[in-house]
């Protein structure tokens, strides 16, 4: 059976909801599971669910450190824990990053501790926009989409009957999601604001502005996403599902879709 299970490691914006993790999505077969960011709190999520060490392949959508920052207590487990020993060798787990992003992670890792630790825990590769990744049961794609730094929305599918998950990252309003996203049974979508910002390049969404992303795609089911819980997030539900033209579901932390 390869049908789809993802739960919602963490869903808080750039800085954590009371007792919450950033971005973190963990999604499942029977035989594989990856992880989709891994952003700051989530790793201590994680361990709540499953074991890291069963973690087949984390993939990266962006560098700002919501998105990846917990690759370093990661990568120190993989390292460092008293679990492992000659005749029990830790695995590497492969990390899917953008184009780059090696170079990028030793800089990271280098600014909190040892510059390779990153690297040298997981079996590090880097995709491209046009590349299909395949990981165990799933195959993964990936679309650029308007933010402050390199950015890319993640399609997970996985063969048989199972369906489509994408998970559009943080954006600015854009048609390439929605073509990216068409006909998806899940999207899961960034509803960082009340209002548009205003102030320069745009980085995120509104609650309207998911809604009609959503809507125009076709999808089944909206999930919202990478939204403070300081701002009233049942005001957003309505805003996205009025803009959708249907139900709207809000991201919270242990809640388990499938697709």
């Amino acid at each position: 059976n390869s049908a789809m299970q993802i739960t919602i490691l963490g869903k808080s914006p750039s800085w954590a909801d009371v007792g919450g993790a950033c971005s973190g999505y963990l999604i499942e077969s029977s035989e594989t599971k990856i992880l989709v960011d891994c952003g700051s709190g989530v790793f201590g999520k994680l361990r709540e669910r499953i074991d890291y060490a069963k973690v087949d392949a984390i993939v990266i959508s962006h560098f700002h450190g919501d998105h990846c920052l917990d690759l370093m207590p990661y990568a120190y487990a993989l390292a460092y824990s008293p679990r492992w020993s000659q005749d029990n060798p830790p695995p590497r787990p492969r990390l899917i990053v953008p184009a780059g992003g090696s170079e990028l992670l030793c800089e990271i890792a280098g600014v909190l501790g040892p510059g390779d630790a990153i690297v040298d825990a997981f079996e590090v590769s880097e995709y491209e926009p046009q590349d299909a990744v395949a990981v165990g049961d799933f195959e993964l794609h990936f679309c650029h989409v308007p933010h402050f730094i390199p950015t890319f929305a993640i399609s997970v599918t996985a063969g048989g009957e199972a369906g489509r998950f994408t998970f559009g990252a943080d954006c600015a309003p854009n048609q390439a999601l929605i073509d990216f996203a068409q006909g998806s049974d899940i999207l899961l979508i960034e509803s960082t604001l009340r209002v548009p910002e205003d102030d320069g390049p745009r980085g995120h969404l509104t609650a309207t502005e998911a809604g009609a992303h959503g809507r125009a795609a076709n999808v089944g089911r909206l999930v919202l996403t990478h939204i403070p819980d300081e701002l009233d997030q049942a005001v957003s539900v309505a805003e996205a599902s009025e803009a959708f033209g249907g139900d709207v579901t809000l991201a919270s932390e242990g809640a388990v879709f499938h697709c």
